[in-house]
């Protein structure tokens, strides 16, 4: 985890609010699975969930397409707006097929992550940054940890994954988010990456097993300026930022559920 926190996990999850938002969370994700379209039709919501939170977190990329666009679209190399979102699906149809590997070498998953998001490996792909090596994160604008700072963090935070805990999922996932976040370890992707970390921390813990709860969907529609905001309180360290994230994460994850929601109605209502 962050230099500032010495055991994140195990602090965070007693921090004002957070249990709060932790209940919050979970009554909405037992809501959304409680729709009798959950029971027969539940497939349909995980395929429909992988698309929006795509198309979510390539709009807090940079990468602003309308959900249509993103279905219609088959091209996702013609540009570097097509490319994030191209990154973004692929990033979406391969974090769940990763779980087992998560469990017992995140940092494998890392790489495999950073390899499907490029699509044409090079150089640097699938591997921490290198000193020199220059980042493409154009939202991120916080100072880049060096090389020995990020792998020496990087093994922090697998290392908590593996020991696994008693955290929350909510909890765990806001902090791999905020961490990859904050350390940006590759040249490329790295925000892409970090969503699709806590999407997997989420659905890997069991808070939502069948991955209908599209966080990227909540991250996007509170917006780039929320969001750079809660990262900061995440980089400051103190109880009240690192809060303020965690509920962050938490809030995006009840829109994810509300959209997933919507679309239950919709397709119960033969209109989808």
């Amino acid at each position: 985890m962050s230099t500032h926190a010495s055991d994140p996990l195990a602090a965070l999850g007693s921090l004002p609010g957070v249990a709060d938002s932790v209940d919050s969370v979970r009554k909405a994700v037992d809501r959304v699975y409680g729709h009798r379209v959950m029971r027969r039709r539940s497939n349909e919501i995980t395929a429909e969930a992988a698309l929006r939170g795509a198309r979510g977190s390539a709009a807090l990329a940079g990468a602003d397409w309308a959900l249509e666009e993103v279905r219609r679209r088959t091209d996702f190399g013609a540009d570097p707006e097509a490319r994030t979102v191209g990154a973004a699906l692929r990033l979406g149809a391969e974090s769940g097929q990763l779980l087992s590997i998560w469990r017992q070498s995140p940092l494998r998953v890392l790489a495999r992550l950073h390899l499907v998001a490029e699509g044409e490996p090079r150089e640097s792909t699938g591997r921490p940054r290198q000193a020199g090596e220059p980042v493409d994160e154009p939202l991120i604008e916080a100072p880049l940890p060096d090389p020995a700072e990020v792998s020496g963090r990087l093994d922090g935070l697998a290392d908590l994954i593996i020991a696994g805990g008693d955290a929350p999922a909510l909890v765990t996932a806001a902090v791999v988010h905020g961490e990859l976040l904050a350390l940006r370890p590759f040249t490329s992707y790295n925000g892409l990456i970090a969503r699709a970390a806590e999407r997997i921390v989420l659905i890997g813990s069991g808070l939502d097993p069948k991955a209908i709860c599209p966080a990227e969907v909540g991250h996007a529609e509170l917006g780039r300026a929320a969001y750079l905001a809660a990262f900061e309180g995440y980089l400051s360290g103190n109880p009240d930022g690192m809060g303020a994230w965690i509920a962050h994460c938490g809030r995006a994850v009840e829109l994810g559920v509300r959209e997933s929601t919507a679309v239950c109605e919709a397709l119960q209502r033969g209109a989808a």
